[in-house]
């Protein structure tokens, strides 16, 4: 016949200042309620030196979890040291619900932090991110350029029908989107100018208007942001998909070069087509203010003509031709560079693309603005 259970207890004694407490009795789901009421009456503070487990009766996992929930998780292995010896079975599983504890604990999420702290953070994250960019855009810049002037006393490495293939691509097929875009936005600009001016009688300076306004910053602006939406992203889509299918890594193992067959034909492709782009863009963008003027203004296109030919210096040509160069060489890096940085799933191959048109677009605007305040302070 098994022995009655004897409900558990705990043996505190205060006054004695030895600091050692007793577990005596069953501590098992069975009496779970009035073991929970004794550890409750246990006193919170108490200075426990060491725990007396030898008259401990049938434990279980209940009554171990709260064992140590009393005495803590940290403090128990060690109280159970100080006293008298345990079985290695009750150890043990006294041991694996600390060991449980301490899982659940580091499983839980962390406190929330405060409205404050998370803008914050999000914006020293931003920081960080953006600090990374511009390291690893600087890094890559210096590395094709390093990889151009090598190849240009080696003229066997010349990528020529490859920098052709890209140009053909990049330039040519960009012709009509190019030429209808900046002909509209040539013929707003008339019709706004013309509507504004002619209250002040002055409807002919709407020629110096688009004249200005093209050969400067239009003109290369609207086709850059074209590029670096239309072309920087076909870059990083190409090269991306060639890093997710392994074959830059088969080029490397071929001894080859992938800045040297990749970028550079890219890059010169670039610097071929966005200029020749931006004076076409020019001449369109004029054509259709030209034609708002004729057909608003009942100003002739031969008077048109000669007003711009008159009243506009050539600086302002050199002005807007001199950043398509510049504009174009940063839209083909960061293009190229967002391409290796695809990790090998579609979903990166997305992402990458995404960041180079933003950071494409992102640096277009930023570079004509820090030059439009160049050239003005200049008086250029």
């Amino acid at each position: 016949m098994s022995a009655a259970p004897q409900p558990g207890r705990l043996i505190w004694d205060p006054a004695s200042g030895a600091g050692r407490l007793s577990v005596e009795g069953d501590w098992t789901l069975a009496g779970f309620e009035a073991l929970r009421r004794e550890a409750g009456r246990f006193p919170a503070g108490a200075q426990v030196r060491a725990v007396d487990l030898s008259k401990l009766g049938a434990l279980d996992t209940a009554g171990a979890a709260l064992l140590v929930d009393l005495l803590g998780a940290e403090r128990l292995p060690a109280l159970i040291a100080a006293g008298p010896a345990l079985d290695e079975s009750r150890r043990a599983l006294l041991a694996t619900i600390i060991q449980a504890q301490a899982a659940v604990q580091a499983a839980q999420p962390p406190a929330r932090p405060s409205p404050a702290a998370e803008l914050l953070g999000r914006i020293g994250w931003a920081a960080e991110v953006f600090w990374k960019h511009g390291v690893g855009l600087c890094g890559f810049i210096g590395l094709t350029l390093e990889t151009l002037l090598r190849s240009l006393f080696r003229p066997r490495s010349w990528r020529v029908t490859a920098t052709i293939a890209q140009i053909e691509q990049i330039g040519l097929n960009a012709v009509p989107i190019v030429a209808l875009l900046t002909f509209l936005v040539g013929a707003v600009v008339a019709f706004l100018g013309a509507t504004v001016l002619r209250d002040f009688g002055a409807t002919l300076y709407t020629i110096n208007l688009v004249g200005f306004a093209f050969l400067r910053e239009f003109a290369v602006l609207l086709t850059a942001i074209l590029m670096a939406g239309r072309t920087a992203s076909a870059f990083t889509a190409q090269i991306g998909s060639m890093k997710a299918n392994e074959e830059i890594d088969a080029i490397r193992a071929l001894g080859l070069d992938p800045i040297n067959m990749l970028v550079l034909p890219r890059v010169l492709a670039m610097l071929v087509s966005l200029p020749a782009l931006t004076f076409m863009s020019m001449l369109t963008g004029i054509a259709g203010g030209m034609v708002v003027c004729a057909w608003s203004l009942d100003i002739p296109p031969s008077l048109f003509l000669s007003t711009l030919r008159e009243s506009l210096d050539v600086r302002h040509f050199y002005v807007g031709m001199v950043k398509a160069p510049v504009l174009a060489f940063v839209i083909a890096v960061i293009g190229c560079l967002e391409g290796f940085k695809v990790s090998g799933s579609a979903q990166s191959v997305g992402e990458h693309t995404t960041s180079s048109v933003v950071q494409a677009i992102f640096m277009v605007i930023l570079i004509d603005a820090l030059a439009a305040l160049f050239f003005m302070e200049m008086g250029w």
